[in-house]
């Protein structure tokens, strides 16, 4: 099995520190549009990895087709970023299939209902979070690996 987390932070401490380690996963990959066609903080993100972890970035249109060319041989080892729902949900679509979504972190804004310190969705992220529910998709609602699942039910 590989992880699949929703955080809008993308990679930084808890994603190095924590979920990394714990999910053992050697190669990381790092979905999002703008970042895909952004060389330059590509870099800064990936200064940020160690070395023995390799990273990739996809857009997300392409991220099933990489997935299925780079990582379907070995994908235990493989930990996937989205920094929010609707953009993994696009990917499941287009084929990126996976049963598992930790959801890691979502901003407050306006309109966002906060269901948790660090979770706060807006309507369009709980249909999202339904949509994947609806499908057996297990919704795992923590920051990092070692707390207690946060959100049963939203």
């Amino acid at each position: 099995m590989f992880w699949v987390r929703i955080d809008n932070r993308l990679v930084h401490g808890q994603v190095i520190e924590t979920w990394l380690p714990y999910t053992r996963a050697r190669s990381l990959l790092v979905v999002n549009d703008d970042l895909s066609s952004d060389p330059v903080r590509q870099e800064i993100m990936s200064l940020a990895v160690p070395d023995n972890i390799d990273i990739s970035f996809s857009s997300v249109k392409q991220s099933p087709q990489l997935f299925i060319s780079t990582y379907s041989q070995n994908p235990s080892s493989l930990f996937i970023l989205f920094a929010g729902c609707l953009d993994a949900k696009t990917a499941f679509e287009r084929g990126l299939l996976f049963n598992s979504l930790n959801i890691g972190n979502i901003h407050y804004g306006p309109g966002k209902k906060q269901i948790c310190a660090h979770i706060a969705l807006s309507p369009d992220d709980s249909r999202c979070l339904h949509y994947f529910f609806s499908r057996g998709i297990r919704l795992d609602f923590r920051c990092v690996p070692h707390k207690k699942v946060q959100v049963e039910t939203w």
